[in-house]
């Protein structure tokens, strides 16, 4: 990819690890002409939106159905479950209807909140495991101490579902940064577009502009690979320690 962008004349293949020429025009082209910045724009605050909500919700509701005994629990659980299983595909018609009824078509607040909407199922699962591995007498023991319950959560509960609450926030994250099919088809204006939409442009009818196709793709891939790395402690932690640390 990032050789195709590099070379002047690139093609769908190379035959050469290293290119034989190089320019930058491919992404001058790609970040001045075509606008790609704006779709940057949209796609950093889509997922920032997304990872922010999603996280806060997932929290939320993981220490509900983690802490709490209500009726209908276990089947709140299996719905939840159900509708990581329904294709995506099954899901446009539907949520471009809601969201056309609630006036948010063409809006990257719209988009945020059905990303939103995706992202929960896996997250609450994922954080519902961290916080009942936190042994209830930890708890017990902040109030003893006198905390309140918003103290507790804040200075005990939260610390150590963090790990997990870092690795949710990457999946939110990576699930709002590539998804095409809603982005698509929610946004009919083209300042509105997010990269994976935008990355349209190049591919033509009949011939596509390899070198400004790789060098928008080398730029999409970037700020993923930044996120990794401000995040990859928290989630090695949250992946392989579990939540409690001794």
């Amino acid at each position: 990819m990032v050789v195709s962008a590099v070379s002047e004349r690139p093609r769908s293949g190379t035959d050469s690890l290293l290119p034989t020429s190089f320019t930058l025009d491919n992404f001058r082209y790609v970040l001045q002409e075509a606008g790609f910045l704006g779709y940057l724009g949209n796609s950093l605050a889509v997922a920032a939106l997304t990872v922010a909500g999603s996280s806060l919700l997932a929290l939320l509701a993981a220490v509900a159905v983690a802490r709490f005994r209500f009726r209908l629990r276990t089947t709140v659980l299996i719905m939840v479950l159900t509708v990581q299983m329904v294709p995506l595909e099954a899901l446009v018609i539907p949520l471009f209807l809601q969201v056309r009824d609630l006036r948010m078509l063409n809006s990257l607040l719209g988009l945020s909140v059905v990303y939103i909407a995706l992202a929960l199922p896996f997250a609450i699962w994922m954080l519902r495991g961290f916080a009942a591995a936190v042994p209830a007498e930890v708890e017990e023991a902040a109030y003893i101490d006198g905390a309140s319950w918003g103290r507790m959560f804040w200075s005990v509960l939260f610390p150590l579902v963090a790990p997990g609450l870092v690795a949710t926030g990457i999946f939110s994250f990576i699930t709002a940064w590539n998804e095409f099919i809603l982005a698509l088809t929610f946004m009919n204006e083209a300042d509105r577009y997010t990269v994976a939409v935008g990355l349209r442009q190049f591919f033509g009818q009949y011939t596509t502009d390899w070198g400004a196709v790789m060098a928008a793709s080398t730029v999409i891939t970037l700020p993923v690979m930044v996120f990794f790395l401000i995040v990859q402690r928290g989630l090695v932690a949250g992946l392989v320690q579990g939540a409690v640390k001794g």
